[in-house]
């Protein structure tokens, strides 16, 4: 159930967002959703660093092998790049899903940091992609007052950035706060593999080297893996997969690309390894997924 703070920013974020879809605020980095049905189709999409806070409905999405879900009332973490698929699952026009999004700038993390943490950082349990829990009543409280602010556009300018501010070190105070401190850590895993996906996402259709990606990040090849797979929840290569995947799919749908254009745009050297690996992915073969998402309406963005 949610509390009469949640109920009142889900008030904001309904104002803000009169129709399904997402809406930049004046602040930088800060947005809010509005999704009015529930999706059958999972959306595939890479999440940036970020914090949501979920105002109303439910929503659950998939990275790597694990499955995670988040209603209203709590805050999701997302510490890094990470390719995923999510679905909503609660949701209608009367009460859509309705959610606050704010980008985590690492460097702004490591400076607030230092004052949340002036002894030391503290060592997280894990330095998985995604955390969720309750949110924090502060936290709500701050994103109140921030979204108040939004009519505003001399206030918005001036003060928007203080409160997001305050919203970093209430996240910092709280029990994710070890985790999302991780984020703008030097040296700390998620920085480390944060620069690993940096190089494949802008380098996903070239062949990748695995020691050469270790070497970039100052890791053994063994504590690569090993690092890369918890935060991530996949391996290198199923990384690179995923995005070329998502890509490809991405181009057949609005570039109407053949498969055979869309693998080799990827990066894949063999037709047949593109469909056996796409369907393996998506559910079935290229021409019959493509298909399928255009009757029933979808697009690149959606899909």
């Amino acid at each position: 159930m949610r509390t009469p703070d949640v109920a009142t920013l889900a008030k904001l974020i309904a104002a803000l967002v009169p129709h399904d879809g997402n809406v930049d605020l004046r602040v930088a980095g800060v947005r809010v959703a509005r999704v009015s049905q529930t999706n059958q189709e999972p959306r595939y999409y890479v999440q940036r660093p970020s914090l949501c806070i979920i105002a109303q409905g439910v929503k659950t999405v998939m990275i790597g092998g694990e499955t995670y879900g988040y209603e209203a009332g709590q805050m999701a973490v997302y510490s890094i790049d990470v390719p995923m698929a999510g679905r909503v699952t609660r949701a209608s026009y009367s009460e859509p899903y309705l959610m606050l999004q704010i980008d985590l700038d690492a460097q702004k993390l490591a400076e607030l940091a230092l004052k949340v943490f002036p002894h030391g950082l503290p060592q997280p349990r894990d330095a998985r992609a995604l955390h969720v829990g309750d949110a924090d009543a502060n936290v709500i409280d701050a994103s109140i007052r921030l979204l108040q602010l939004t009519p505003q556009p001399v206030d918005a300018g001036l003060l928007g950035p203080l409160v997001v501010d305050e919203i970093l070190i209430r996240l910092l105070r709280s029990p994710m706060g070890s985790r999302v401190a991780q984020i703008g850590s030097d040296g700390s895993s998620v920085q480390r593999i944060g620069e690993a996906v940096s190089w494949l996402r802008t380098n996903y259709d070239q062949p990748v080297s695995i020691q050469n990606l270790a070497k970039l990040v100052n890791l053994s090849v063994t504590s690569f893996h090993r690092q890369f797979k918890s935060v991530t929840g996949m391996s290198p290569l199923q990384y690179q997969k995923t995005l070329r995947l998502q890509e490809a799919r991405r181009l057949m749908l609005t570039a109407t690309l053949d498969a055979g254009q869309a693998s080799r745009r990827v990066g894949y050297s063999s037709a047949s390894q593109f469909t056996r690996e796409y369907g393996r992915f998506f559910g079935s073969a290229p021409a019959k997924d493509i298909n399928r998402l255009r009757e029933a309406g979808l697009t690149g963005a959606d899909a």
